[in-house]
């Protein structure tokens, strides 16, 4: 668990500087326009720059407000309002476990607040040994409002069992049943890139899930195990 959250925390300080973006010189005109590019000369008369598709351009002295480096601003990403996303991965653990790294298919549904904040709630379906589903309400946070920026994210709720339990008539079957589900927690961080309404994610996480089911054990009856799921999740996404 220690070495999990020290890995995240890792994770993110490596994804941030995937998300910085260099400044520009940028050229404030005084009709309002504002020229990005590469300034190549200055004088006393002009201003000669070279635009982002290899043209140079020249500005006299007097259209120009004032000339400074910055880092241009970017509105590709969704401010507010309804969103609505899908996300697919594996849950990966120790590979000695029953099961090495269960499918895991997510939907999610809700509202983009001030463009970072993202709150959601989200089901699907998860493969762990039979079909589960999860229910859960997830809160991200979108660290910069840039085209590519990394975020953190918190998911707390349940899993339930798909289907019916397996029931026999046999007295001495030991086939699993009964199956119920437990409490869901993830964590984690990612990286996000945004394409005008579109925002394509890679996320990093912990994941622990619980889970139980009895099995006929002769003399014993019927016992009760309990699955601890604790995995690393990985997952790619898409949200509009």
């Amino acid at each position: 668990m220690k070495k999990t959250i020290i890995f995240l925390l890792a994770f993110i300080f490596f994804l941030s500087p995937l998300s910085a973006q260099k400044s520009k010189s940028v050229l404030y005109m005084k009709n309002g326009n504002k020229i990005f590019g590469k300034l190549i000369e200055a004088d006393s008369s002009q201003y000669k720059i070279r635009t982002s598709d290899g043209s140079e351009l020249i500005y006299p002295v007097a259209d120009v407000v004032k000339f400074t480096n910055e880092v241009p601003s970017f509105d590709g990403r969704k401010a507010s309002g309804f969103t609505f996303g899908c996300e697919t991965g594996l849950l990966i653990g120790p590979q000695h476990s029953e099961y090495a790294a269960p499918f895991s298919f997510n939907f999610l549904a809700g509202t983009t607040i001030l463009t970072k904040h993202i709150m959601s709630v989200g089901s699907g379906v998860e493969f762990i040994g039979r079909p589960f589903t999860p229910i859960y309400i997830e809160y991200k946070y979108i660290m910069y409002d840039r085209k590519v920026s990394p975020f953190i994210f918190l998911r707390g709720g349940g899993v339930l069992p798909l289907g019916e339990s397996q029931e026999s008539s046999y007295v001495y079957d030991y086939t699993p049943k009964n199956y119920k589900g437990g409490a869901l927690v993830t964590f984690g961080s990612g990286i996000s890139w945004a394409k005008e309404e579109y925002d394509f994610n890679f996320s990093f996480a912990y994941r622990y899930s619980h889970t139980s089911y009895e099995r006929y054990e002769g003399s014993r009856g019927d016992v009760t195990y309990t699955n601890a799921l604790n995995r690393l999740e990985l997952k790619l996404g898409l949200r509009f």
